[in-house]
């Protein structure tokens, strides 16, 4: 396992933190997979007050005695914005306690999704005033905040410079969250990237078309040697069911080294793959489609026929599609049928696509099962 600066935090974490949003099974699953985890290396624990049981089951570890010494792990647990101190301070007491914790190295507000919430950070008598209280007592080391927010709200929130690190979207197929990358990299931020090989591409279970883009290497590998090239990125999330699934993504904690000129072909060839696939209905992701009076994320819409038209990643596709209309502000947006077809964005598209017809499309392709959030 590898190490780096987690920003001005200076806390040196691994390059691969255990998420725990998915081994709620039972408690017993719970320790062996962090038991697992921190035999392997791993240095930070990254669990939120929304992930279920994930807390309480963190805290029976804890109590039961990890396998380090405590003050050899770091621990981060994230909790929603709220418009007042009191539900703040009543929030962190109540994670401290099911963790078993006199203090959190870091405390993240979990999920900075909207202007709102980026207001509520910066009120007087707001949450923060409670997370800065916690702060001054030593019941939290270090303050930063997650998000699946659009990319404007990210650079507002980074810009309020309360915080020290920033867990956020970020991957090979999905590189819209670039200039926050570089944003909090030149204020000394902690780069965390949630979730890259589910929410990145669910690349473990990759299609054979991707499979055999990405020859000599796995789709997953390659979108890990993608982030961990970017020394501005301090670590990965990985977030197993199982303490089995820890093994294959913890034997690429040495790809961090710059990329070789074999992993630069594959990327190319991905590249000029879906340039081929796509023609001239390819979504360059520029965004000047937007707003949309029909309340549609016509760009994450597009993105992902993109990688289902040229990558086959039809069940990835199907996945995320389906958290539209079921996610409120974690996943925001109409699903691509609602276009009444206004032609508002047509002339704003500098690819002149026919948007309307691309949404219908996409809507036929990954129309499915509906998916909800945890909390």
């Amino acid at each position: 396992m590898q190490y780096r600066r987690f920003g001005k935090t200076n806390l040196h974490l691994s390059v691969f933190s255990l998420g725990t949003m998915r081994y709620l099974t039972n408690v017993t699953n719970a320790q062996q997979t962090i038991v697992t985890a921190l035999a392997l290396g791993v240095n930070h624990l990254e669990t939120a007050r929304g992930y279920g049981k994930s807390e309480e089951y963190l805290g029976a570890a804890i109590k039961g005695r990890l396998t380090v010494p405590r003050s050899q792990v770091y621990i981060t647990t994230k909790i929603p914005p709220t418009v007042d101190a009191d539900s703040m301070r009543r929030y962190i007491n109540e994670s401290l306690e099911r963790l078993n914790l006199d203090y959190l190295d870091c405390l993240g507000i979990h999920g900075l999704n909207t202007w709102e919430h980026v207001q509520w950070v910066q009120a007087n008598n707001g949450c923060m005033k409670a997370v800065q209280e916690a702060v001054d007592d030593g019941r939290v080391h270090h303050v930063g905040f997650s998000t699946h927010g659009s990319l404007d709200v990210i650079l507002a929130a980074i810009n309020t410079d309360f915080f020290e690190f920033v867990n956020l979207h970020y991957y090979y197929f999905f590189q819209r969250n670039a200039p926050a990358i570089e944003l909090a990299a030149n204020k000394d931020m902690g780069i965390f990237i949630i979730s890259p090989a589910d929410k990145g591409g669910r690349l473990y279970t990759p299609p054979q078309t991707l499979t055999d883009l990405c020859q000599p290497y796995s789709p997953l590998e390659l979108n890990y040697r993608f982030l961990l090239s970017d020394h501005r990125i301090t670590t990965l999330s990985v977030g197993p069911a199982t303490s089995e699934e820890l093994i294959k993504p913890l034997q690429e904690s040495d790809s961090v080294q710059p990329l070789t000129f074999s992993e630069t072909l594959a990327f190319q060839r991905l590249e000029e793959h879906q340039k081929a696939a796509l023609k001239t209905d390819k979504c360059s992701q520029c965004y000047a489609c937007l707003p949309c009076p029909d309340n549609i994320n016509i760009p994450e819409v597009l993105r992902l026929r993109n990688l289902a038209v040229a990558y086959d990643m039809n069940d990835y596709g199907k996945y995320r599609y389906g958290m539209f209309e079921n996610a409120g502000h974690w996943f925001p947006g109409m699903k691509a049928n609602r276009c009444t077809e206004c032609g508002d964005c047509l002339p704003r598209c500098p690819e002149n696509l026919n948007i309307p017809a691309l949404l219908e499309d996409t809507h036929e392709r990954l129309s499915g099962k509906s998916r909800r959030r945890l909390w």
